[in-house]
C-alpha cells in the first residue's frame, strides 16, 4: 500500500513519527510539508525525511490564499504520480482538496475544532476523522462531517508526542548555572484563528521584572518576534527562535508558562509545572486544567505569584498527578491502523 501523509505544523510532524514507524515497514510512505521554518528546523533535528512543497502564507488572507493555491497546483502533479491508496493528515485544507479530487481515501486526526477556517475547508472532504475524546464530536460535525466517521480515541494528543526520544545535541539556551530556568512560549499570531492582540507582551514584562536573576527564556516563532520581544527585556532575559527539540528544552525547564497550545499540553504532561495564558481557548486546554496538570492565568500581575508558588512547591506531586493520567491513556496510532486495515 502507498499512503501520503501531509505534514504542516512541528506537532505533527512529531505526531506522525510512531505512524511511519507502526506503517514504514510494510507500506510505502511519502511525507510532504511546506516551507516553515519551525518544521524544517524539527526535521533536521529528527532527521525526518521531508519533501517540501509550496510555503506558509504567513498573516494575511490573500497571501494564504494565493500560498496554497501554488502549493496544490504543485502537489497535485506529485501526488497523482505517486498515486497513493490513502492520505494521511491532520486536516491539511491541501491534502483535503486534492484527495478528493483524485479520488483518494483521506483519515484525519484534530484536536483543534477552533480552527475554524481549517475545519470548513477539510472536513466536508475527508472519510474519516480521529479526535480526543475529551472533544464532543459535535464540535467537528457542525463544520459538515457525519458523526458515524468521527471516531473518538481516550487521549490527547502530546499523548503521543511525548513518548518520543530526544534526538539533540544542540546545547540549550538556558545558562548552566544554579538558577531557576523559566521558559515563556510565544503564542502563534500568524494562524487564522488567533487574535491580533497579544497576551503575552504584559506578562513577559512582569516575569521579567520580577525574576531577571533567573534564566528566562522566551520561545518566539518569527524573526520579527524576536526582535519585539528583545527591545522589551533588553539583556534581561533571552528571546530565540525555536530551533530546539521541545522535549529537550521542557526536560531542563523548571516553569513553563504557555499560549494552552501543544507545548503546554507536553508541559502538563510530563509532570512540569505549567501556566496557560489562554491566548487560544481551547478544549484541551481546559481538560488539563480540569486535571490540575495545569494553572490558567491571564492576569499578569498574578503570574509572578504562581512562579514563586511553584519554586516552592514539590515538583513530585505534579509528576505523579501526569504519571497516572497518562497511564490511563491509550494511543491513537493503534485506532489509525485499524481504521486503514478496514
Amino acid at each position: 500500500m502507498k499512503i501520503w501523509i501531509d505534514i504542516l505544523t512541528p506537532k505533527q510532524l512529531l505526531f506522525s513519527e510512531p505512524i511511519i514507524e507502526k506503517l514504514g515497514k510494510k507500506h510505502k510512505i511519502l511525507c510532504t510539508s511546506r516551507d516553515y521554518n519551525e518544521v524544517s528546523k524539527l526535521a533536521k533535528i529528527r532527521d525526518f525525511d521531508l519533501v517540501f512543497i509550496g510555503k506558509h502564507g504567513g498573516g494575511d488572507k490573500e497571501t494564504k490564499l494565493q500560498a496554497s493555491i501554488s502549493r496544490m497546483k504543485k502537489l497535485s502533479k506529485i501526488i497523482e504520480r505517486f498515486s497513493p491508496d490513502i492520505v494521511i493528515s491532520f486536516c491539511s485544507p491541501e491534502a483535503a482538496r486534492i484527495s478528493f479530487g483524485l479520488g483518494i481515501k483521506h483519515v484525519a486526526f484534530c484536536d483543534s475544532p477552533h480552527a475554524s477556517a481549517v475545519m470548513r475547508l477539510t472536513l466536508p472532504l475527508i472519510q474519516k476523522l480521529l479526535i480526543p475524546s475529551v472533544i464532543p464530536k459535535n464540535e467537528f460535525s457542525k463544520y459538515g462531517i457525519d458523526k458515524k466517521d468521527i471516531i473518538s480515541y481516550n487521549a490527547i494528543d502530546a499523548v503521543v508526542t511525548i513518548k518520543r526520544k530526544i534526538n539533540q545535541k544542540k546545547s540549550l539556551p538556558f545558562k548552566e548555572n544554579n538558577k531557576k530556568n523559566i521558559l515563556i512560549r510565544i503564542e502563534e499570531n500568524e494562524a487564522s484563528y488567533a487574535s491580533t492582540s497579544s497576551k503575552i507582551i504584559p506578562i513577559i514584562k512582569q516575569i521579567v521584572h520580577k525574576y531577571n536573576k533567573e534564566n528566562i527564556v522566551i520561545l518566539c516563532r518569527y524573526t520579527k518576534q524576536i526582535q519585539n520581544i528583545q527591545k522589551i527585556i533588553d539583556k534581561k532575559a533571552k528571546a530565540v527562535k525555536m530551533t530546539f527539540d521541545g522535549k529537550h528544552l521542557l526536560s531542563n525547564t523548571d516553569i513553563f508558562i504557555g499560549s494552552g497550545g501543544t507545548m503546554t499540553a507536553e508541559s502538563a504532561l510530563m509532570g512540569i509545572p505549567t501556566i496557560s495564558y489562554n491566548a487560544i481557548p481551547n478544549i484541551i486546554e481546559n481538560f488539563l486544567v480540569k486535571k490540575y496538570l495545569i494553572k490558567r492565568e491571564t492576569d499578569p500581575i498574578k503570574i509572578p505569584r504562581h512562579i514563586k508558588n511553584s519554586f516552592e512547591s514539590s515538583s513530585s506531586i505534579n509528576q505523579k498527578r501526569a504519571k497516572k493520567i497518562v497511564e490511563q491513556m491509550e494511543n491513537p496510532i493503534e485506532k489509525l491502523i485499524k481504521i486503514i486495515n478496514e
